[in-house]
């Protein structure tokens, strides 16, 4: 199954690289708020462009740690029930499980696209983008949470032990 080792290193490539654009966002947007705060208390002089600049890069960065939380399975779950259920019944929760969670994804980038069509023609009021780069992060975040839910079905399916590829810790 070489292909299948392809694609797991290309989605693997992919899931780095995106936590490392949603780190690299967070502290640059830590920074412009926090020039927005020192503009607005020591010169008195608000820099207009710094929050929806912010909140740019926050939804950004968000969707881009959602979607790594998914490929490596650390978001917050109540997992009692699958604990101590019988290895049959855990497979098809989490067979269940991803089927959602990778149709959540699509239906997010389909409507996210539809969104941004539907909206490129407005302007961002203080950055003169047009109006459909809001949605830009739900479209990608929906992409990546797809193919991230689907190859761990394929593992899933496979019988493959997940590992996160980040040095993320699952508390138990």
């Amino acid at each position: 199954m070489p292909s299948l080792l392809i694609a797991r290193r290309i989605l693997g490539l992919l899931s780095r690289v995106s936590l490392w654009i949603a780190g690299t966002l967070l502290v640059i947007m830590t920074a412009v708020v926090g020039w927005q705060v020192f503009g607005r208390y020591m010169l008195n002089d608000t820099p207009n462009w710094a929050e929806p600049l912010s909140l740019q890069f926050m939804s950004w960065f968000i969707l881009l740690g959602a979607a790594v939380g998914v490929r490596d399975s650390v978001h917050l779950g109540l997992d009692l029930v699958h604990h101590v259920s019988p290895p049959w019944a855990q497979k098809a929760m989490d067979l269940v499980s991803l089927t959602l969670v990778a149709g959540f994804g699509v239906a997010m980038a389909w409507y996210g696209a539809k969104l941004a069509i539907g909206t490129w023609t407005a302007t961002i009021p203080v950055l003169g983008w047009p109006g459909g780069v809001d949605f830009f992060p739900l479209v990608l975040g929906g992409i990546l949470i797809a193919l991230f839910a689907a190859e761990r079905l394929v593992d899933t399916l496979l019988g493959v032990e997940i590992v996160a590829d980040t040095a993320t810790p699952e508390v138990v």
